[in-house]
């Protein structure tokens, strides 16, 4: 590459060369351990970008572990990453073609060998970034993986999704002022290097003088916000979730599911739907939780596709959160698979509290599980007028995203993706549009018979 900060070289140091002569003698016993330490040098297995408005991800694969070290800089905004103990490779260079055009923080990559041993990769940036640079240990199908996450610098506002997609809606009003009034405590997700987004203010109007001889005027009503429903469809971009024997992946057919339900909810008078993936890329569990708390949503469906060593394992499944185990092996075991995802999706745990995420998770209530096993026999009913039921009634387990304290939360397994007959049903895009008209009725249902938790409060 032309540019300096791809290349850099170093020159011979004339003192070394009798040093080097007073070694001669030993240079058959050096050759011994450098031959091998040569014959394992790193390489570049994949590498594969996520790109998604809250934040892009870029991943390289490799057989060993590596050591990283990156830098910023400035006019233009520029991301340098080094990695030591690697050569160029056919692989690595593929990086420079996976960039997409609407990628909306990478322009362009570039490649080069900055000194032997040493490639240096360069992200041209569309805009400022808080990056985040870790490496995770080989899990599942993934060998050592360096991860890059691009933040932007400016943290987004969960609630602008909602308001950018409200443009030309009636309920648009209601939904501005309720994130003007009633504004997020912080962004999610927030990583080290992020400034705050500003908070949108609207100055209150004085109230009127008050004249002795004149009744006031009654206020008027306060329309009363729509229902917000979140829409959580599991696992995504690292995280593949699982896999069909047909070569469907759950993140997939999940995402399908979510977005046709999103557009159902949507069209209702009074509801509003949120996703906390509208794309496919990865997201934490905790950060899902403090999504759907963000924006104040009314209920939180996680949606997902079952799997089970035996393909024989049919039907549709409904989960609740237990605070006092699993009510089968089988719950128990699926909460362990799902609860994993963050270790195969690769969170950077030097940049997030853990001390925080877990208090968040150790917060619900008895009131939210009550309602969550409600809405959860609710869809369960529906549900089974189009597809079977693994179990007839909901299932409870450790389920760490069910766990927001205040917020009706079930996890919704719509069928086992490692059943064949049922994979195809979740290729099926009359299926999945039958799973959202069901997941709608159960939610209409539920809320014409209960307020929410948080009205009821």
């Amino acid at each position: 590459m032309a540019d300096d900060t791809c290349l850099h070289t170093k020159g011979h140091n004339p003192a070394d060369v009798s040093r080097r002569r007073v070694l001669a003698t030993a240079g058959s016993l050096l050759l011994l351990p450098v031959i091998p330490s040569l014959s394992q040098a790193a390489t570049i297995v994949a590498v594969r970008t996520w790109p998604a408005d809250e934040y892009t991800r870029v991943t390289l694969e490799m057989d060993s572990e590596l050591k990283a070290e990156h830098f910023m800089l400035e006019h233009p905004d520029r991301l340098v990453v080094d990695i030591d103990g690697l050569s160029m490779n056919t692989a690595i260079k593929e990086l420079v073609s996976k960039i997409q055009p609407n990628d909306p923080y990478i322009a362009a990559v570039r490649v080069g060998q900055n000194r032997p041993g040493v490639v240096r990769l360069v992200l041209d940036l569309k805009q400022p970034i808080a990056p985040q640079v870790f490496t995770l240990k080989p899990i599942g199908e993934y060998k050592y993986r360096l991860v890059l996450d691009l933040y932007p610098k400016v943290a987004q506002d969960p609630l602008l999704a909602i308001l950018n997609e409200a443009q030309d809606d009636p309920l648009a009003q209601v939904l501005e002022d309720l994130a003007r009034n009633n504004p997020p405590d912080a962004p999610v997700p927030s990583v080290p290097g992020q400034q705050l987004p500003p908070v949108a203010t609207t100055p209150r109007p004085k109230p009127p003088r008050r004249t002795p001889d004149v009744s006031p005027m009654p206020a008027p009503p306060t329309p009363d916000r729509p229902l917000l429903i979140a829409i959580d469809p599991g696992h995504g971009g690292e995280d593949p979730g699982a896999h069909g024997r047909g070569g469907t992946k759950e993140k997939d057919v999940v995402l399908k599911i979510g977005l046709k339900l999103r557009k159902l909810i949507d069209a209702q008078p009074n509801m509003r739907a949120y996703m906390t993936r509208d794309r496919d890329f990865f997201v934490p569990l905790h950060v899902r939780v403090q999504k759907a708390r963000r924006v104040k949503a009314d209920l939180f469906i996680s949606i997902h596709a079952d799997a089970w060593i035996k393909p024989s394992a049919r039907g549709s499944s409904v989960f609740a959160l237990s605070q006092h185990g699993a009510t089968s092996a089988m719950a128990r075991m699926m909460a362990k698979r799902e609860n994993d995802a963050d270790l195969i999706g690769g969170v950077n745990l030097g940049s997030h509290n853990q001390q925080v995420a877990k208090v968040l998770l150790d917060l619900s209530t008895t009131a939210q599980i009550n309602d969550s096993i409600r809405i959860g026999s609710r869809v369960l009913q529906e549900i089974a007028k189009i597809n079977t039921l693994h179990k007839k009634h909901v299932e409870r387990a450790g389920f760490a995203v069910l766990k927001a304290p205040d917020i009706p939360s079930i996890l919704v397994e719509t069928a086992f993706i490692s059943n064949p007959a049922e994979e195809r049903k979740l290729r099926s895009s009359k299926y999945q549009e039958q799973i959202a008209e069901a997941l709608l009725t159960s939610i209409t249902d539920f809320f014409d018979a209960s307020p929410t938790l948080a009205r009821r409060a």
